[in-house]
């Protein structure tokens, strides 16, 4: 991976010099200090080493200012794009200590918050795409829900990473659920085909005690360039997250989902699916981490691959010594469309510990032949009938995803890239 060091140090001056607080300054700093030493992050089997996720520079800082819209209803709506950011809170949940907003203000107004829980989760010193784009966030959200508080409607979230800018955008979203909170995150991620601006896009989740968190992502990338992406929890005592993601970009993406079961009976669910077409490559490490006792960690990923195009899944599950009374289960399943797809399901279990549960399984095969024979003699063309076959394939991770109008446009997304390329 080629870049400018020189380049990206003056634009690192640029950067700290922005007015912004001290604390945020030192942090860019102690960051761009392993953009030199750090080495790219691993991924089994996949190689990403020539993608340009770091360009010759990276987009301007630009934190849009956040503009509020008050209501009545209980329902919270953020649209965020390089130009503008809106958040429509209910009034209710303001008053409770909801805090919703760009990493702009709260940098002027919260520092104290960023200082405590920005970079935490994914440390700056792992690899050098978390040193770079720490170093270089350039847009960003943070959600804060106090102790207490329950969001009983899915939190929507809208991002748009537009042509406004020019560079590498570094997206960061920080969400910090209090004690014995409880809410759902709906995130949809989507770009223009025009776009060239190649992305890190990273989530920190920070759960604390007893809270619950459900995190469901749609990214649906259009753009030219590739994109890293690096989703994280935190998991503290008897708090649960669960993930539900689904990769329907068109862009190459390398990335990967982790659970950090840092809490005694802690507990994480990480549900992914993945479709591929085309030229398309897409390499993920889907982890889960249990680091004390009587965690739970659970992975399922299924994917579809089509066309000339490669799709790697790594499920690694680790136990940590000490954890004794744990559980980590692992599914990692490919289905392959296309005799010039290449494809691997690779489930890792690395235990330390005895008392234990462990398990995995996995499969790479075409698709299933008795059901598509069922369909096609029910009189059910044969391109359809491979759909709903591989609609069913893929159903255990879609029901996942809480909101029935995004399940509904996953599906719609997965049925229109099967037709285009079927």
């Amino acid at each position: 991976m080629k870049f400018s060091y020189s380049h990206l140090k003056s634009q690192l001056q640029q950067y700290v010099t922005n007015q912004e607080p001290e604390e945020l300054a030192k942090l860019r700093q102690r960051a761009f200090q392993y953009v030199t030493t750090a080495q790219l992050p691993k991924v089994t089997k996949f190689n990403f080493q020539d993608w340009p996720l770091i360009s010759a520079q990276s987009a301007p800082l630009h934190f849009p200012e956040a503009v509020e819209r008050l209501t009545d209803s209980e329902q919270v709506i953020v649209e965020a794009s390089s130009q503008k950011v809106i958040v429509v809170l209910p009034n209710s949940l303001k008053k409770q200590g909801l805090i919703i907003s760009e990493l702009g203000s709260i940098i002027k107004k919260h520092p104290q918050m960023l200082t405590k829980y920005l970079a935490k989760v994914i440390q700056p010193d792992e690899n050098l795409l978390a040193a770079y784009h720490t170093a270089f966030i350039n847009q960003g959200l943070f959600i804060y829900v106090p102790r207490n508080v329950e969001l009983k409607k899915p939190l929507h979230l809208t991002v748009n990473f537009d042509q406004a800018v020019k560079g590498t955008i570094n997206f960061h979203l920080l969400i910090v659920a209090g004690e014995n909170s409880r809410f759902q995150i709906i995130d949809h991620l989507v770009s223009s085909r025009q776009q060239d601006n190649p992305l890190t896009n990273f989530v920190e989740i920070m759960a604390e005690e007893n809270s619950e968190v459900h995190f469901s992502s749609l990214d649906h990338l259009a753009q030219r360039s590739p994109s890293y992406y690096q989703y994280r929890a935190a998991i503290k005592n008897y708090a649960k997250v669960d993930w539900a993601i689904g990769l329907m970009n068109e862009c190459n993406t390398v990335g990967g989902i982790d659970s950090e079961l840092i809490g005694e009976e802690a507990h994480a669910n990480s549900q992914l699916i993945a479709l591929t077409t085309n030229d398309q490559q897409l390499g993920i490490n889907n982890r889960v981490t249990n680091r004390s006792p009587h965690s739970r960690g659970l992975i399922n990923q299924r994917g579809v691959a089509l066309d000339n195009s490669r799709l790697i899944f790594n499920g690694i599950g680790q136990i940590i010594h000490g954890a004794h009374g744990s559980e980590a289960e692992q599914q990692n399943r490919l289905l392959m469309m296309s005799p010039h797809a290449t494809g691997d399901a690779n489930p890792i279990l690395l235990i330390d510990e005895n008392d234990v549960e462990a398990g995995h399984a996995a499969s790479v095969g075409k698709i299933n032949q008795d059901q598509l024979y069922y369909l096609l003699s029910r009189g059910i063309p044969l391109h359809q009938a491979q759909r709903m076959v591989i609609r069913g394939f893929l159903s255990a991770v879609i029901t996942a995803v809480p909101d029935k109008n995004v399940r509904q446009e996953m599906v719609d997304i997965l049925e229109r890239k099967l037709m285009e390329n079927a």
